[in-house]
């Protein structure tokens, strides 16, 4: 049997899972995991190609349930529909002009501005809500 020396480090921020109950749906929040890396010395485990594993978190629950709102809003869905994080705006009923109207919907809520090559790549709540998270943190690094 072939022995590996692997040199291995694992670094994350506390991490917060708590079931929550909103209009009859239990859903997942999650918090601060920030980053997740592991890295192996080149010697071990050669047959992992990658030597370093990153992990991004989703966004905060409250980013997501205005995101909901706002896309409620928008496209003026009853309060019975369901609409969850993976929820595509094109399932939803949403036309490219929906979209943009979505977007400049969450940058009036959020004090952002979104690009337009981003707001192309939104095709979900979860994803908007990623994306809108990005920027707030850059603005107030800037």
């Amino acid at each position: 049997m072939a022995s590996a020396s692997a040199a291995s480090l694992c670094r994350f921020q506390p991490f917060q899972n708590q079931p929550t109950k909103t209009s009859g749906l239990v859903t997942r929040t999650s918090s601060s995991l920030q980053l997740v890396s592991n890295g192996w010395a080149k010697s071990g485990f050669s047959s992992l190609r990658t030597s370093r594993l990153q992990i991004c978190c989703s966004a905060k629950h409250e980013t997501v349930q205005k995101v909901v709102e706002i896309v409620r809003k928008q496209l003026a869905l009853p309060p019975e529909s369901e609409v969850t994080p993976d929820s595509k705006f094109a399932s939803l009923g949403a036309d490219s002009l929906d979209t943009v109207e979505i977007v400049m919907g969450l940058e009036e809520e959020f004090g952002i501005s979104v690009e337009e090559e981003s707001s192309q790549n939104i095709s979900t709540v979860q994803e908007a809500a990623d994306l809108i998270e990005k920027l707030v943190e850059k603005k107030a690094a800037a």
